[in-house]
């Protein structure tokens, strides 16, 4: 799985219209300082500054492989905790739809693209989505063990978890209050009525809550579109 999940970062990058942006991604998404990385692989922080912000050529496949080794190290020094988060394994019926962005989406774009409303504005703003994962509300509350709420959080916890099905909104509030882990944002598709509860654990736990009246088949084609998007230029150019 260690092997699978360091292919997908290297694809990842590889692909990458912008290889450097997608690098940035995943050492975000590994809580990997600039300089740590670069002490890790014997070079000054100002070279991974210069790959990121596109200043630098973009790295070749035996540069790219370094970094993601580098990354992959630095966790299992760490205790692996990111490793076994991006490698839960199969995912479960509650879950809908699951992808990432090899580039993260800024909070207004995303916003934009699903058509969303913010409900708690007092919130702060997350500064990029690094993917998302649509959840059948019902499912998740009848059949979601510990390991499947592992699972929606995909290789990256920095996501838009999107729950369908809301009558009230209070218990996917509730779960992630109760876990450690929280995603970037929480979006209801076209719920019901979002309890005060709701809005005000949405605060507590400072993840912003969005709600959006797109219809599901809708809302899962166009991110499904998005996420696929940058590869399918790749490809053809």
């Amino acid at each position: 799985m260690k092997s699978q999940l360091m292919e997908k970062m290297a694809g990842e990058i590889t692909l990458s219209p912008v290889p450097g942006k997608t690098m940035r991604k995943w050492r975000e998404d590994f809580q990997v300082s600039q300089q740590d990385l670069a002490r890790h692989l014997g070079i000054s922080p100002s070279v991974i500054s210069d790959y990121e912000g596109g200043r630098r050529k973009s790295p070749g496949i035996r540069t790219i492989k370094r970094i993601v080794t580098a990354l992959i190290k630095i966790d299992e020094e760490r205790g692996g905790k990111k490793i076994k988060q991006f490698t839960v394994g199969e995912e479960s019926d509650a879950i809908l739809s699951i992808r990432e962005f090899p580039i993260g989406l800024t909070f207004d774009s995303f916003l934009g693209l699903i058509g969303g409303k913010v409900v708690t504005p007092n919130c702060e703003m997350k500064p990029d989505i690094h993917g998302y994962t649509v959840i059948d509300s019902l499912k998740a509350i009848t059949s979601f063990d510990s390991r499947d709420y592992m699972k929606i959080y995909g290789w990256s916890s920095e996501r838009a978890l999107i729950f369908t099905g809301v009558k009230f909104g209070r218990s996917p509030m509730i779960a992630i209050r109760a876990h450690p882990m929280k995603p970037a944002v929480v979006v209801y598709q076209r719920p019901e009525h979002i309890d005060p509860l709701a809005i005000r654990l949405s605060e507590l736990e400072k993840v912003p809550l969005i709600k959006t009246d797109m219809h599901l088949e809708s809302l899962v084609e166009i991110l499904e579109q998005r996420a696929d998007r940058y590869f399918n230029t790749s490809s053809k150019s």
